[in-house]
């Protein structure tokens, strides 16, 4: 298993990298609509929220007064619980100069970060919080464990089972047995990521 991974890392590893640079390129003022983007994936496919964040984009939401819920769906895509994910977005801009605080703060860590996200932004648990972080390139190591990553864990040996669900324990648990796996097969946990992604939907996306 471990050679059948080494061999597509190595067919990708050049655009898996040049992606995660590109992550770590995102300019700051990009940040706001990386955590709208991050808010709206959760059972959304990732291109639509993708259009949903070009279209609020487009309308200047961050500094404009408005309700973005009819952004939410169009003739092209949809936002499954736009409703909600309207609500949580209108909150997003109360606290995002708090977010956007701990962002800028060196002193703090990518664990802490994701703490302190997670305490702020409504609708962040640990893999939203570490998606945004992964898509600005300051999740230093942190895992995603979404569904594609879970099944390709369990496929290649990485964990023992499926969890039917993920308390925040046993999210910790998985990570770190992710972040060994990834040790023992010499590839980076963040890269491992990636591959496992472009394993699923044949892109790597963000």
């Amino acid at each position: 298993m471990a050679v059948e991974l080494n061999k597509l890392y190595t067919k990708r590893k050049k655009e898996i990298q040049r992606r995660l640079r590109e992550f770590q390129d995102v300019p700051p003022e990009e940040y706001f609509y990386e955590m709208v983007y991050c808010l709206l994936t959760p059972q959304t496919s990732a291109l639509n929220a993708e259009k949903a964040v070009h279209t609020l984009k487009q309308h200047r939401y961050r500094e404009c007064n408005f309700d973005p819920l009819p952004f939410l769906h169009a003739n092209d895509y949809y936002i499954r619980f736009h409703h909600t994910k309207a609500k949580r977005l209108k909150d997003l801009k109360k606290v995002f100069h708090r977010a956007n605080e701990v962002l800028s703060d060196s002193s703090v860590n990518a664990f802490e970060r994701r703490e302190i996200l997670i305490s702020i932004v409504d609708g962040y648990g640990l893999k939203e919080a570490t998606h945004f972080l992964r898509n600005i390139g300051k999740n230093d190591g942190l895992a995603i464990l979404d569904r594609h990553i879970l099944r390709n864990l369990y496929k290649y040996g990485a964990i023992d089972n499926l969890p039917s669900n993920l308390s925040k324990n046993k999210y910790y648990q998985i990570e770190e047995q992710f972040r060994f796996f990834a040790d023992s097969i010499h590839i980076p946990l963040d890269e491992l990521d990636l591959l496992f992604w472009s394993l699923e939907t044949g892109i790597i996306l963000k």
